[in-house]
């Protein structure tokens, strides 16, 4: 009988931890870690360390040394976005995969240097983008696969949330987080491309930013971005905080792809029925069909067991991370970035 994964969780930082956590202790081919050691630098309420982990149900270690002792074969890296980089390269040296957060990385050497350090250790890398995993989204592929929509000429998306200062302050902080709004929800609508469109190229990028909404936090809450990939496709993306707080769930992502033969949209949380909270006073909306984060994880763990390689990789997350870098390149010059 093969023996369970040892698989360590780094970091409660990101919210979606506890999704991850939640979808882990499910399974029993793994043995389950996590480590929390930077939760004391978090303003006080905001959850961590040894209390969250025993609301999740999850053995807790102190630190990561007493990760590495343990010896995990696989971690998922749920940190600050610039913290993903020292955590990915120990892990890579340690002979551990990695299943990192999005974005991969802060800035274009960083993810470079996260892609060479797994690829150089033979591990794999792959990042959390579990949107591509959703309902939505493998039906708009299998329609876009089988020539529903012909040759696509052009993409609108938007991934338009609530300003997350409430779950998790280090958000909003630019030396963490890397930015605001275009570093948080780009990613996810560029990764959908990236799948659709194998991995082809960012061209060039233009983008826009502002602090409208929210204007007393220090980075931008709002974005739009033009890209031309290789091959032409022009794309727009819309990567806004412009959720109100008592929004049914923490956002929304849609994605529209206009072709030579047609039209086909998507909406990540169509897969719902819509009601009404009593208690709260707000709209309610009860998901059904697959779990995004679930189905994730279980590529991961899939891609270990196969000895393949993950899908969306490491090389994947670099190309998002370029998008997202020359569209702050842009709004820093006014000019259209060449790639």
């Amino acid at each position: 009988m093969r023996s369970p994964l040892k698989i360590a969780v780094l970091s409660f930082a990101h919210p979606h931890a506890l999704s991850y956590v939640r979808a882990l202790n499910g399974r029993r081919d793994i043995e389950l870690v996590a480590a929390d050691p930077d939760h004391g630098e978090r303003p006080v309420g905001e959850s961590g360390g040894t209390v969250l982990a025993a609301q999740l149900g999850v053995r807790y270690l102190e630190t990561y040394e007493a990760v590495w002792e343990w010896g995990p074969d696989a971690v998922v890296i749920c940190a600050e976005n610039v913290r993903h980089l020292p955590l990915v390269e120990q892990a890579a040296a340690q002979g551990a995969h990695v299943l990192c957060e999005k974005p991969l990385a802060t800035s274009v050497p960083d993810a470079e240097a996260m892609v060479s350090a797994c690829e150089s250790a033979g591990v794999n890398l792959m990042v959390a983008h579990p949107v591509r995993f959703s309902t939505a989204f493998k039906a708009l592929k299998r329609a876009y696969d089988a020539g529903a929509v012909g040759e696509v000429r052009a993409v609108v998306g938007a991934n338009n949330g609530k300003l997350p200062k409430g779950d998790r302050s280090w958000f909003v902080d630019p030396e963490l987080a890397g930015g605001g709004s275009i570093t948080d929800h780009t990613v996810h609508v560029a990764d959908l491309l990236d799948s659709l469109f194998d991995g082809v190229a960012a061209r060039s990028v233009y983008a826009l930013s502002n602090t409208v909404l929210h204007g007393e936090v220090g980075v931008e809450t709002g974005g739009l971005i033009s890209i031309e990939l290789d091959g032409g496709v022009v794309v727009t993306i819309d990567c806004s905080w412009s959720r109100p707080d008592s929004y049914p769930t923490w956002g929304g992502l849609t994605l529209q792809l206009t072709g030579d033969r047609g039209i086909a949209d998507m909406d990540a949380f169509n897969t719902r029925v819509d009601g009404h909270s009593q208690t709260r006073g707000n709209g309610l909306w009860l998901s059904y069909g697959t779990d995004p984060d679930t189905a994730m994880i279980a590529e991961f763990l899939a891609s270990i067991a196969a000895g393949r390689a993950p899908q969306p990789d490491g090389r994947s997350g670099l190309r998002t991370v370029r998008i997202v870098q020359a569209a702050y390149d842009s709004v820093r010059t006014g000019a259209t970035v060449l790639l």
